[in-house]
């Protein structure tokens, strides 16, 4: 199969590839996939060189709880229980793996290693396997089947690879890093429009798009929608093909579905139906402003972290910042390969996508200009209500890295059609200046190393099984204040103790309450949990009333409470003493953490 890149291509069954195009693998391509390898353990090196309290600063609390994710799924893998579920957060209402990024596609298999060696060992191999898995990934699909070209394909994979976006989400978001299927997806279903094997292809297309689901759904969703507007942009000049499409299409898509329910159909079930389930997730507004496309991001070598944040959710959330040079080259070279069907279609994509992008009114540096974007009407579809539509910009990677690997075999092309110079004098050098171009726009965005810092330690009460001496079946352990989206160090104490105990509330996705099943973050704190929130907040202990008692008493049996605790924290002596005040009960030191035993309040 080959989608190769012609000044007017025929969609027709493929052809065999120019000879010049590599067919097997060989020494240069491994030298390209063990560059992308040794430059993504560069980045991650302060994880790699401290797997015992490494931790990726900017990704807030999502190392934990990711994390805590990997370790229950290893221990669901060791006692053949249900993966999909579990209570040891959100106790005792429990939690739905499968709605979360639970990952299953990597943690089940890695189970080995994260039971051996620890959660942070499987955190980094998925990490650094996602993205240089992912430009390898492009960089293959690239070098066999768009350009015969290696350099031009390793251009195109390295962009794919270690774009911006994918950076911004290397901090926090493997389901957003780890996305080598993708290419191979793309790939089967060209080849299946094409006619080859629509059998053999839609089985494979059928695994590949089941292990994506079970690596992560909205980049799937993500990458679908961008996909299908690029078969839009191809087709439209060959329209009369298409009912010649149609039929393998119809065979190799409807034998990959059943291929795919076969193997994902049960943790769709669990994710939509099981307990604890929601049907969307919904952020409000969360479109890309126009000035983000053009600014660099924060993790970047011309990265401004302030002027990142003036147009960003978060520093995990940079998912436009492409940078004004990169915008620059690809207006050119988008007016350059105009008349290429192929460079066209991709064109048309990445600026479809950009727009999509900029969610539901357009906003252009800070101004609300009243415009509405495309995605006011496309985001009211069910699923696709769910996505974060700042995230659609990622579809612009793939487009970005194939024009980059296009237009530079064009210039090799060209370089090598170059009439022969007269004596004395040597050709125009135009490699060199394509190269250095490419340099000047891609350096400037090109990673600098994530950012490491030292985890704390988890004091001797968890790590040391202290717990044990006080909590009985059917028991929770109370962190004070209560694990949320922005308090994950419990998660982290948790998986020290070996997941012996659960914890109420917690750092998940869940539904509203029971009666209502649109999606939040985290569980719907009781009014004790906002009391300890708001000391945390604020630093100072609480005025503590009889009401607040009685409360206090009520959240207490509904979490089966056994024991509170305060660990080593900012404003643990407020903390502290609230809870005195609340239970009229001194505190013990036990293990380093302050604790109070409740079982006698909760039978």
């Amino acid at each position: 199969m080959s989608l190769k890149s012609e000044a007017v291509p025929e969609l027709v069954p493929p052809t065999p590839e120019p000879p010049e195009g590599p067919k097997r693998w060989a020494w240069q391509d491994s030298a390209i996939t063990g560059g992308f390898l040794l430059f993504t353990i560069l980045l991650y090196n302060g994880l790699w060189f401290d797997l015992k309290r490494g931790y990726l600063w900017n990704g807030a609390a999502d190392q934990s709880q990711w994390e805590w994710y990997s370790t229950v799924v290893a221990k669901s893998v060791l006692h053949f229980q249900n993966p999909f579920t579990t209570d040891l957060q959100n106790y005792p209402l429990g939690v739905n793996m499968a709605a979360n990024a639970a990952m299953f596609g990597l943690n089940i298999p890695l189970a080995p290693i994260t039971l051996t060696f620890g959660a942070t060992l499987t955190w980094a191999i998925v990490l650094t396997a996602g993205l240089a898995g992912t430009a390898t990934g492009w960089y293959w699909v690239f070098s066999r089947h768009l350009v015969p070209n290696r350099t031009a394909a390793a251009i195109g994979g390295a962009f794919c690879g270690f774009a911006p976006p994918m950076i911004s989400h290397g901090n926090a978001h493997p389901n957003f890093v780890v996305l080598f299927v993708l290419p191979f997806i793309a790939l089967k279903t060209i080849q299946i429009a094409h006619g080859e094997r629509p059998i053999r292809n839609g089985i494979w297309l059928g695994l590949l798009v089941a292990w994506q689901i079970l690596l992560g759904e909205e980049p799937l969703a993500i990458f679908a929608l961008t996909f299908i507007v690029f078969a839009i942009a191809y087709l439209i000049p060959h329209r009369a093909e298409i009912r010649g499409m149609l039929a393998p299409l119809g065979k190799g898509i409807g034998v990959g579905a059943v291929v795919a329910l076969l193997i994902a159909g049960f943790p769709l079930y669990w994710q939509f139906m099981g307990p604890q389930s929601f049907h969307s997730l919904l952020h409000g507004s969360a479109g890309n402003d126009t000035a983000a496309f053009t600014r660099f991001a924060t993790q970047s070598i011309a990265g401004a972290p302030e002027a990142a944040a003036d147009v960003s959710m978060n520093r995990t959330e940079e998912n436009a910042f492409f940078g004004w040079p990169l915008i620059v080259l690809m207006v050119m070279v988008t007016i350059w390969l105009w008349r290429d069907v192929v460079s066209r279609a991709l064109a048309i994509t990445m600026y479809v996508m950009a727009l999509l992008s900029l969610g539901i009114e357009i906003t252009v540096a800070h101004d609300d200009t009243g415009i509405p974007g495309p995605w006011k009407w496309l985001g009211q579809l069910p699923l696709l209500d769910s996505l974060l539509e700042s995230r659609l910009a990622m579809g612009c990677i793939p487009v970005v890295g194939g024009l980059l690997a296009i237009a530079t075999h064009r210039v090799w092309t060209a370089a090598a059609e170059q009439p022969e110079p007269l004596e004395g004098k040597q050709r125009f050098p135009l490699k060199m200046v394509w190269i250095g171009a490419v340099v000047a726009v891609l350096l400037p965005i090109a990673p600098t190393e994530l950012v490491t810092h030292e985890r704390p330690l988890s004091p001797p009460f968890f790590a040391d099984g202290i717990w044990r001496q006080y909590i009985a079946p059917g028991g929770s352990l109370v962190p004070v204040p209560l694990p949320s989206t922005g308090e994950a160090e419990p998660l982290h104490w948790q998986v020290d103790a070996g997941l012996g105990y659960p914890m109420p509330e917690g750092y998940f996705v869940g539904p509203t309450s029971p009666t209502d099943r649109r999606g939040r973050y985290g569980a719907v704190p009781l009014p004790t949990s906002d009391l300890f929130a708001e000391v945390e907040k604020t630093g100072q202990a609480a005025d503590v009333t009889e009401a607040d008692r009685t409360q206090a008493l009520t959240d207490l049996r509904a979490w089966n409470a056994d024991v509170l605790v305060v660990g080593p924290r900012q404003n643990q002596e407020a903390l502290k003493s609230t809870v005195e005040l609340l239970l009229r009960k001194p505190a013990e030191f036990v293990g380093g953490v302050w604790i109070w035993d409740v079982r006698a309040l909760t039978p």
